[in-house]
Parts: C-alpha cells; structure tokens; sequence
C-alpha cells in the first residue's frame, strides 16, 4: 500500500468507484448487447450490414468524440438530458451514473460482436427440432440457442467489463474528474500522475493491469472451449 497523502482513499475509493461503474456498465450492455445481436443473427432485412456497422462503430471511433457525442445526447441542453431535467430532474452531467452510461457505450461492441458470432454458430437444425416439438420462440431461445451460444456471450461479456473498467476519454468529458464522485481508475491514474504522485499511480496501474490479464486469460480460455 503506497504511503501518500489521501492513504487508503487515495487509492481504493476510485478502484472501487471503477468497479461499480464497470459494473453497471457491464450489466447494460449485457442485456442490450445479447437482445440486439440476436435480432441482428437472426434477422435478414435492408441495411443490415450499416446497422451492423452502426453498432459496433464506437469500437473505432476516438473515445473523445463519443463523449462529445454523448454530450449532446444527456447533456442539461442535450436532447435527452433537457429532457430528462425539465421532467423529472434528472441529471446526468457530471455524476457516476453519467460515467455508467459512457462506459457501456465504449464496451457495447465488445458483447454485441462476441454474442452475435456465438449466436450465428448455433446450429438451426437444434432451434428447429425445439420448435417441432411445440417450443415457443421464447423457450427455443432459453433451453437450445442461449445454452449454445453462452461461451461465446461470456468471453465478450469479460471483454466489456476491463474495457469499461479501463475507460478514460469518454467518461472523463461526461463525468468529469470529481474525487470520490467520478473519479474512476484510469482518470485517477492521470491525475496521479499530473500531481507527481508515482507510488499511487503505480500502484493503480499495477491493479488494473492484473484485472485486465485475468479478464484476458479467461475470455481466451472459454473461447478456446467454445471452438474445440
């Protein structure tokens, strides 16, 4: 444990601020991610390949403009933030749960990529016999394609969440750099560093370089059974 000003908070109150962040994030794009690339794996219609790209295109783009994008979405003049403050007071500019949204935007690829491909290996003549049988499309989906398909789900669901865990760009122009508030891992490595704080930024780094290996290690590990 470093010996610097801030101590214990210094380094575990943004750690742990990461992983509720990554949390949540990963919870969201969970959800969002499995729905949409089963409707896109088992959809034929026009535009598909731009919806595609669509959906994968903050893979690509710089986090900078994700945020300013995100900006003018839930910004308090955006078009959903102005929204959401004249009706229900809601703002998200600046708080942790704006920090959630700009991390489950930058690691959404991550499972929509992963389950989309799981999804499209399920054999179609598994989903049929289930469907002779009398299955509904809802428990064809739960007993035959989502048992088939969860390694793949899995290894991109881990992939997301040290992408969201390792977020800076985007969450830095959403939420800002408020300790104790929105100050996550990656942007409290930067302000460490900008302070001349060495054994705290290493220490940090060293965490989050750790979670990322292991998150890697296993992804790789339930993608290679998958495959086998």
């Amino acid at each position: 444990m470093p010996e610097v000003e801030g101590g214990f908070a210094a380094v575990w109150v943004p750690l742990a601020l990461s992983l509720k962040v990554a949390g949540w994030a990963t919870a969201i794009v969970l959800i969002a991610g499995v729905a949409i690339a089963w409707f896109v794996a088992r959809s034929r219609f026009r535009g598909r390949e731009v919806f595609d790209a669509l959906m994968t295109l903050p893979m690509v783009m710089p986090p900078t403009v994700l945020g300013y994008y995100l900006i003018v979405l839930i910004g308090r003049r955006g078009w959903i933030g102005a929204w959401l403050n004249e009706h229900f007071g809601i703002v998200l500019m600046f708080t942790w749960q704006g920090a959630v949204i700009a991390a489950a935007v930058v690691a959404f690829p991550l499972v929509y990529k992963a389950a989309r491909a799981a999804f499209e290996e399920v054999p179609s003549q598994a989903e049929n016999a289930a469907r002779v049988l009398g299955a509904t499309e809802w428990r064809v989906f739960v007993s035959v394609t989502l048992p088939l398909a969860w390694r793949g789900i899995l290894a991109g669901t881990m992939l997301a969440f040290a992408r969201a865990l390792g977020e800076f760009g985007a969450t830095l122009m959403v939420a800002g750099s408020i300790p104790g508030k929105t100050q996550t891992l990656s942007i409290a490595v930067y302000e460490a560093v900008q302070a001349g704080q060495d054994d705290v930024a290493n220490f940090l780094v060293v965490t989050i370089s750790i979670v990322c290996v292991v998150v890697l290690v296993g992804s790789g590990r339930l993608l290679k059974v998958r495959n086998a």
